[in-house]
């Protein structure tokens, strides 16, 4: 029932000066967001990385212009250029939406798209860093992965978002769990038809385990991206099983979020990264995040109380 509104507003200028206005608005901008643009970010990821590693993403998704695209590969280009002067990018990489960069314009929409990641791969390349595909709505999986692919000829660092909820996932986790692959496991947050992914938590919970033994079972670099306290126990078990030492794997959560767990986790020695989103595109982000899975409007409002 709330998913069309919430698009709607997303649009919407009258919307955004609304929420923009609102206290409790700021404080989980404030909480959820490094700033409004890369010289605002650039303290909250010295901070972060003083025990844990960054991944950054300069918000921006869905692009239907060229030139947008344009401006967000050179906006990225920038970013790693400034964490290598910072001497930042080797706890710091980079999340690309490919939509962001051109993925769904017109007919060669995957052919710009794949031409801007390589732009943004390069730059990333010249600092020391890497980046990892963020994964958008099922639809997208099959061309982001061919992207990937193409990628992988030439910057053989370049890691992906496999999403636990759809069914195909271990296949795709089979398929990227070879030696040199990053695959960042989420559990999913968009709101997928039963036809293509599990709908029930439990289903999800279970499907989460199975792919994520692939991965560590495999050869490749396991991201486990969650916040679920059972997942993280239930990760160290996998990795300790399939022999995984604290730098062949690592730990994913969100900035802002499970605060004392990131450093807990830091602190025994694992390896923890935090998603720090960035940029001037937060409204439009949280509101198609809203829309996507409604039941993240109760996540975010717990996460606004506490830290833990």
């Amino acid at each position: 029932m709330l998913r069309k509104p919430l698009l709607l507003a997303a649009r919407s200028q009258t919307a955004r000066t609304v929420v923009e206005r609102t206290p409790m608005t700021r404080a989980m901008v404030e909480r959820f967001v490094a700033g409004a643009d890369l010289e605002s970010a650039l303290p909250t990821v010295a901070e972060v990385t003083t025990d844990r590693h960054v991944t950054l993403d300069h918000l921006g998704e869905d692009t239907s212009d060229r030139a947008q695209a344009t401006a967000t590969v050179n906006a990225y280009e920038g970013l790693l250029a400034a964490l290598g002067e910072a001497g930042l990018a080797q706890r710091a990489e980079v999340s690309v939406k490919l939509s962001a960069v051109g993925q769904f314009l017109g007919g060669d929409g995957e052919q710009i798209a794949l031409d801007n990641a390589r732009r943004i791969a390069e730059a990333a390349k010249a600092v020391g860093t890497t980046v990892t595909l963020d994964m958008e709505d099922h639809t997208t999986v099959d061309s982001t992965l061919g992207i990937l692919r193409e990628l992988r000829a030439d910057f053989p660092f370049v890691g992906a978002v496999l999403q636990a909820y759809l069914y195909r996932t271990e296949a795709d986790c089979r398929d990227l769990s070879n030696a040199g692959s990053r695959v960042r496991l989420c559990k999913g947050a968009y709101d997928e038809p039963a036809s293509v992914a599990y709908r029930d938590k439990h289903e999800v919970d279970r499907a989460y385990v199975r792919a994520l033994r692939i991965l560590m079972e495999g050869d490749g670099y396991p991201m486990v991206a969650t916040h679920d306290p059972r997942m993280v126990a239930i990760a160290g078990e996998l990795a300790a099983a399939a022999g995984r030492s604290a730098d062949d794997h690592e730990y994913q959560m969100l900035f802002g979020i499970r605060e004392k767990e990131q450093a807990r986790l830091a602190a025994e020695g694992r390896t923890m990264r935090v998603y720090v989103p960035y940029g001037t595109e937060w409204f439009g982000y949280y509101m198609r995040r809203l829309a996507e899975r409604p039941a993240n409007m109760l996540f975010l409002a717990r996460s606004l109380l506490t830290r833990s």
